[in-house]
């Protein structure tokens, strides 16, 4: 017998009826042969994390722009603190871990650089072009764009329908939940990992103060926000067909956001740097559009909206430093070294 059928099998018997099976997966875009040891879902997992714009997660802000110092927070230390929150829930709902670690590795693989910031740069920029494939920008989307067709050269991930529907309805913001409760466990974890770790950063870099917190908040969810949220989800999802929290934890949860929204996420302390990205990501924009050619993997048979797709494609997945470094070396003169005697 494979190792995969066996793990199968310990998934009909362990998991929740409400758990995804394995080998119940609607299946991948382009069929494939099974793999002999791992599940469906364990491949997309290794699949993701193999990928190059996985790697490229480290050098994306999550809020502080480009921090020199070492313990803030980037898009991938983020990532991986939803997947260990996500995991800590699935196992104790007896639901499927490996998609749901899936789908948290990959929910932000779209993400473009400088954070939210660079995203609302390229949602104005598409705005203004009538032949853009979309006239708005969410990462959400461009995750599942990576997955399906960027990455492997433009052949994609093939990974699983449920991991790309995980990963697209990821958003708290997006109105429809994800089909899978492993999708569900996401979206919550996604929410609650940025809130902590945004406070914990915030609270480093000086900006707010332990003593700031909204204390009808914090008398709620307690000092370690994480040990009264992930209980209670447990709790109150256990052996149900949806994710769900109390409501005056919710509640006090999201005032804890907008209490962030407020001190932190629009703050001119914060956020000052962020004043440079549009005019940054902007020049970058014109030069390409102005410089088709110059697109890595750039035909010469591409219309004008697959100019436009290419551009969003490339600067969605720059790094924050690499975009610094493109924009540097397209419109900062290089010094000239003279040669010779000065006299």
């Amino acid at each position: 017998m494979l190792i995969r059928n066996e793990i199968e099998e310990r998934e009909d018997k362990f998991l929740s009826p409400y758990a995804v099976r394995s080998k119940n997966s609607k299946g991948r875009e382009r069929k494939e042969k099974e793999d002999e040891i791992r599940t469906c879902f364990q491949r997309d997992r290794d699949r993701i994390i193999h990928s190059k714009a996985f790697r490229r997660l480290k050098h994306k802000t999550q809020v502080f722009i480009s921090p020199v110092e070492d313990h803030y927070r980037t898009r991938i230390t983020h990532t991986i603190e939803v997947s260990q929150i996500a995991r800590t829930i699935a196992r104790a709902l007896c639901l499927n871990e490996d998609l749901t670690e899936a789908i948290a590795l990959g929910h932000d693989l779209g993400h473009t650089p400088f954070g939210h910031a660079g995203e609302d740069v390229l949602n104005d920029i598409l705005k203004t072009i009538d032949v853009a494939p979309k006239r708005y920008f969410m990462h959400n989307e461009q995750s599942v764009r990576v997955v399906e067709v960027l990455e492997k050269g433009g052949k994609g991930l093939n990974l699983t329908w449920e991991v790309r529907d995980g990963i697209l309805h990821h958003p708290q913001k997006d109105k429809q939940l994800p089909a899978t409760l492993e999708g569900q466990i996401v979206r919550y974890s996604d929410h609650i990992a940025y809130i902590r770790h945004d406070i914990e950063d915030s609270i480093l870099a000086g900006v707010i103060t332990e003593k700031d917190l909204p204390k009808k908040h914090t008398d709620v969810l307690g000092k370690n926000i994480l040990d009264t949220i992930i209980p209670n989800i447990i709790l109150k999802s256990k052996d149900k067909n949806k994710i769900q929290m109390d409501k005056a934890i919710e509640d006090a949860m999201n005032g804890l956001y907008d209490f962030l929204y407020e001190k932190v996420y629009t703050s001119s302390t914060a956020k000052g740097e962020e004043k440079k990205i549009p005019y940054l990501i902007t020049q970058l924009f014109k030069y390409y559009h102005e410089n088709p050619e110059k697109l890595p993997y750039y035909k010469s048979s591409w219309k004008e909206v697959d100019i436009v797709q290419g551009i969003i494609d490339f600067i969605a997945g720059m790094t924050d430093r690499y975009a610094t470094h493109k924009f540097t070396e397209i419109f900062v003169p290089n010094e000239w070294h003279v040669k010779g005697n000065y006299q």
